[in-house]
């Protein structure tokens, strides 16, 4: 009975867009360190984990090879998976190229499309938020190529050294051009009132970087902000869900 009670009382977490590999090597280490420290919370009381995309800046996976990097990470996200936390990891527009790493070895699962899933009774969309932006044609179409199986096999066969290159590189250019276009926000919310209307009560999503927790109907859109200037993350109690801001420096 007491080890259903403290079944019952752990907590789902939510966080994404931390960009990993962004910024100068000084910054990145500060913010791996920011998420691991995270994640040692996360370890005292959580049932569940969902990255909600974009953990890294870039990410690609070779047959044998991984980008450099993350171990102190990679170790963390291990450390939660052996201690029954479970890790669920959804691919977002900056490193949609997983393949079986996470799943393989560090028993996280992986997913290529938006989450629903029903958490302590109340139903989930969890949604990294991207391709929402009404007539951009050109960003699903980019979209289908990049995940295309026969391009992703045609840009491993690029030393990883080139291709880690040409995708930072990309990255930046792909930033300059999203920083130009109107904000995904509204259509994102609309996407979310949608999703309630059809009985969800919450929509989870990142992407845009902007934190909101806002009630729509009988149903709450949260945006989980960033981990490079906000360090937000929502909590789900199984009662309730707050979005929260991370303060240890």
């Amino acid at each position: 009975m007491a080890s259903s009670r403290r079944a019952s009382q752990r907590k789902t977490y939510f966080f994404s867009d931390a960009h990993l590999g962004l910024g100068s090597k000084e910054e990145e280490r500060k913010k791996e360190r920011r998420v691991i420290d995270f994640l040692s919370l996360v370890q005292k009381d959580a049932d569940q984990l969902f990255i909600v995309g974009d953990l890294f800046d870039f990410w690609f996976e070779y047959k044998s090879v991984v980008p450099k990097g993350y171990f102190r990470l990679f170790t963390k996200l291990a450390d939660l998976t052996e201690n029954d936390v479970q890790v669920s990891f959804l691919a977002g527009n900056h490193d949609f190229w997983l393949k079986g790493y996470f799943q393989d070895e560090l028993g996280i699962r992986v997913f290529l499309e938006p989450i629903e899933q029903t958490i302590k009774g109340r139903r989930f969309l969890i949604h990294h938020g991207d391709g929402l932006l009404q007539n951009d044609t050109g960003y699903r179409i980019l979209k289908s190529v990049l995940r295309n199986k026969l391009n992703m096999f045609l840009f491993s066969l690029i030393h990883p050294d080139v291709a880690g290159a040409v995708a930072r590189w990309s990255s930046r250019k792909s930033r300059q051009h999203t920083s130009k276009r109107p904000l995904e926000e509204n259509d994102m919310i609309l996407y979310a009132e949608e999703k309630i209307q059809q009985g969800f009560d919450y929509v989870i999503m990142g992407h845009n970087h902007v934190p909101q927790f806002r009630k729509l109907g009988s149903g709450v859109y949260v945006n989980l902000g960033d981990w490079i200037t906000e360090n937000t993350y929502a909590v789900f109690d199984g009662k309730k869900l707050e979005l929260k801001t991370w303060n240890r420096r």
